[in-house]
C-alpha cells in the first residue's frame, strides 16, 4: 500500500503542492482576521480541497501528455509511460481526485460547490494549452491563482475584489517559474511542435519574459501590504521574497539545466513558505499587541 501511494504520489509530484497551498492557507488567515469561525473544520475541507483538485489536475496532465512523455527522455521515465501506472488507473484515480475536489467544496458552503465544476474544468483544460498557444505558462498561473479566491470564499461566503491581489501575485509567481523549468525542454517542444514559451521565441527571452512576471508579482506582495494593512513583519517577508526572485533569476541561466532544477525546485517552494509564514507571523504580533 505504501509503495502504491508513493508511485501516485511521485506521478502527480505531490511535493510540488508545496508551491501553491501556502498561498491557499495565506488567504485563509486573512479572511479569518475578518471572519472568525468557530471550527477547525473549514481549514480541513480546503486542504483537502486542494489536494484533490491539484491532484486531479496533474493526474489528468500525466494521462494527455503520456504519448509526448515517453518520446522525451527526461520524462521518458515517468510513472505512465514506464509501465508503473496503467492509463485506467490513472484514470479512476483522477475521477476519486475530482470527486474529493467537489465533495470538499460541497461540504465548506453552496457558492464553493457551484464553482468546483467551472474550476474543475479549468484545471484540466490546463492539459491541451501547451499544444496551440505559447502562452499556457499564463493559463497555469491563472487556473492555480484561484486557489486563494476559493480559499476566501470558503471562509467568508463571499467575494472581494481584495483577495485577488494575492491570486494576481500567485498567478505571475507560478508563470514565471514554469516558463523556467519549461527551458529544459525547449529542444524536445521545438521538434515536436508544442507551443512552450522558449521553444517559440528563444530561452533567453522567455527568462527575460520570466523576470518581468516576477517584477509583477513583487509589486502584487507589496499591494497587498496596503490592501490589507499589514504591518513590519509582512514588509520584511516581501524584501526577503524580492531578494528570493533576483537570486532565482541570476542561478537560472541557459544551457544549465541542473541550475534551473535548482532554480525551480528549491528557491520557488522556499518562496510559498516564506509568504505564508510572513503574514502568519504579521497577524500574530498585530493580534498580540
Amino acid at each position: 500500500m505504501t509503495r502504491h501511494i508513493v508511485t501516485y504520489g511521485k506521478m502527480i509530484k505531490f511535493s510540488h503542492t508545496i508551491f501553491a497551498l501556502p498561498f491557499a492557507l495565506s488567504a485563509v488567515l486573512l479572511a479569518l482576521r475578518e471572519h472568525p469561525v468557530s471550527s477547525a473544520w473549514p481549514v480541513l475541507w480546503i486542504v483537502l480541497a486542494m489536494v484533490g483538485a491539484r491532484s486531479a489536475a496533474m493526474g489528468f496532465n500525466r494521462i494527455v501528455d503520456a504519448r509526448f512523455d515517453a518520446k522525451n527522455p527526461r520524462t521518458a521515465g515517468r510513472e505512465i509511460p514506464a509501465g508503473k501506472i496503467s492509463l485506467l488507473s490513472a484514470g479512476l484515480f483522477v475521477g476519486l481526485s475530482s470527486a474529493l475536489f467537489v465533495f470538499s467544496a460541497a461540504m465548506l458552503n453552496p457558492l464553493c460547490f457551484y464553482f468546483s465544476f467551472p474550476v474543475l474544468v479549468l484545471l484540466l483544460s490546463y492539459s491541451f494549452t501547451k499544444r496551440f498557444t505559447m502562452f499556457c505558462h499564463l493559463y497555469l498561473g491563472f487556473v492555480i491563482s484561484l486557489a486563494p479566491l476559493g480559499a476566501w470564499m470558503a471562509v467568508t461566503g463571499e467575494f472581494s475584489w481584495r483577495i485577488a491581489v494575492l491570486s494576481a501575485a500567485l498567478l505571475t509567481y507560478i508563470a514565471g517559474f514554469d516558463i523556467i523549468y519549461a527551458c529544459q525542454d525547449t529542444t524536445f517542444d521545438r521538434d515536436t511542435g508544442l507551443f512552450s514559451m522558449p521553444a517559440r521565441i528563444g530561452v533567453r527571452a522567455s527568462l527575460h519574459l520570466s523576470s518581468l512576471l516576477h517584477v509583477f508579482s513583487t509589486a502584487a506582495f507589496v499591494a497587498l501590504l496596503f490592501v490589507f494593512d499589514l504591518n513590519v513583519i509582512y514588509l520584511i517577508t516581501v524584501i526577503m521574497i524580492a531578494t528570493l526572485y533576483v537570486i532565482e533569476h541570476v542561478v537560472a541561466r541557459p544551457g544549465k539545466p541542473e541550475a534551473i532544477q535548482m532554480a525551480f525546485f528549491n528557491i520557488n517552494g522556499v518562496i510559498s513558505i516564506l509568504l505564508f509564514c510572513g503574514i502568519a507571523a504579521d497577524l500574530m504580533v498585530e493580534k498580540w499587541l
